[in-house]
């Protein structure tokens, strides 16, 4: 069975199994859990595996699952697939017949998508295991959205081990892209993220007596003005992020508070200047403690690692998706600052994210992720399932001859 066949077998297989794939998207979208709370989401992937015949271990890193289809000498190369399945803290604002049932939690990212795709591969790629030579690992991942994050949970239990993962390749649902379309990045693709939270204490009192008072949101303006300066003159062309989002004391026009609290977030993509901008942040803010005689707790909650796409195998899945969709249809991507727990596996082995295109502008399909009216074309499903599955099967494993 050559590339040209096993790509139309896999595309008939994808479009007889549509309707059941978009029944198992509005299931998961009707019935979002939240980070580390995907225990219904959880049993519902097990019993669609189950009823599939598809080998699986649930209960790792929490509530991730990996299910393992094994064709001729399953130790001969082993490739993984990961999909997120949590979902976030927003009131769905869709009129739709497979809205949210559940109030405040929604899934404004994807990850019903990402999760019905991978199922959709599993049970075509089970389908053609006995042409396949070796291991495929599909990890359902939870907690994406959270520090630390499922996808290091799971590798501390193992999820890349027994057997050892040769690649790893996920995508992501991408609404300024048409569906239809894939976009690819080689390289540095999305930035590590911090979470960064100072208090600043002084003395309160009356605003009229300020001789009497040590005033925290002066200390605290000053710092963040110092910090933002200070981290621009050492980025020196490097690609980061620094912001504030939360700035609040809690005193009133004629009253000076005791405290000053500041949050904000840094985003990188160098590692060492990760660790440079850490140690400058926790100097100006010893500098402020003795210019102002106040004391400043400044945390750094260390969140996910930039993301890293391998040069060769993104080369390759490029190539390959060209051959079954279209050249045209193929974009590249410009460098994101935002974050993916994906990260930590492509900090393990040789990765691929990518990204799925699933906006309709005619039917008016173009909301963002992370906002109460985010939804897809559920066309991008076909597409997804059709193309990772063909990825499985010709690219990154041996075709056995038929």
């Amino acid at each position: 069975m050559d590339s040209s066949k096993i790509s139309a077998h896999i595309k008939e297989i994808a479009s007889s199994i549509f309707p059941d794939i978009v029944s198992v998207r509005k299931w998961l979208h009707m019935h979002p859990e939240l980070s580390f709370k995907e225990k219904e989401t959880s049993k519902y992937i097990c019993s669609i595996l189950k009823k599939n015949n598809i080998y699986f271990v649930n209960n790792i890193g929490g509530y991730g699952i990996v299910a393992t289809v094994k064709g001729k000498n399953p130790d001969s190369k082993v490739i993984a697939f990961r999909a997120d399945m949590d979902a976030l803290p927003i009131e769905e604002q869709n009129e739709v017949d497979y809205k949210s049932i559940y109030k405040g939690v929604m899934h404004a990212c994807g990850h019903d998508v990402h999760t019905s795709i991978l199922i959709g591969t599993a049970i075509i790629i089970n389908k053609l295991k006995e042409h396949l030579e070796g291991t495929i690992k599909f990890i359902f991942q939870p907690a994406e959205e959270k520090l630390p994050g499922g996808a290091s949970l799971m590798i501390k239990d193992g999820v890349l081990n027994n057997p050892k993962v040769d690649k790893i390749i996920a995508l992501h649902v991408f609404p300024e892209m048409e569906v239809g379309f894939l976009g690819f990045r080689e390289g540095k693709y999305m930035a590590a993220c911090d979470e960064l939270s100072v208090t600043v204490k002084g003395k309160g009192g009356h605003a009229a007596l300020p001789q009497k008072v040590i005033n925290p949101i002066n200390a605290a303006a000053n710092l963040l003005i110092n910090i933002k300066r200070e981290v621009s003159n050492i980025a020196k062309g490097k690609k980061y992020v620094l912001e504030f989002g939360d700035f609040h004391a809690y005193g009133a026009s004629n009253v000076i508070p005791e405290n000053a609290f500041l949050q904000g977030t840094l985003r990188t993509l160098d590692e060492s200047f990760r660790k440079e901008v850490y140690e400058l942040l926790l100097f100006e803010s010893k500098k402020i403690e003795k210019n102002y005689n106040v004391s400043c707790a400044f945390n750094i909650k260390k969140g996910y690692p930039s993301l890293y796409n391998n040069p060769d195998l993104t080369e390759y899945c490029v190539e390959q998706s060209k051959s079954f969709l279209d050249k045209n249809f193929i974009k590249e991507l410009d460098i994101r600052m935002a974050s993916e727990d994906f990260a930590y596996f492509s900090q393990n082995c040789p990765s691929c994210f990518f990204r799925l295109g699933v906006a309709n502008s005619e039917k008016k399909i173009t909301h963002l992720v992370h906002t109460p009216y985010f939804n897809v074309d559920e066309k991008c499903l076909e597409i997804g399932v059709g193309l990772m599955s063909y990825l499985t099967a010709v690219n990154l494993l041996s075709l056995k001859a038929a």
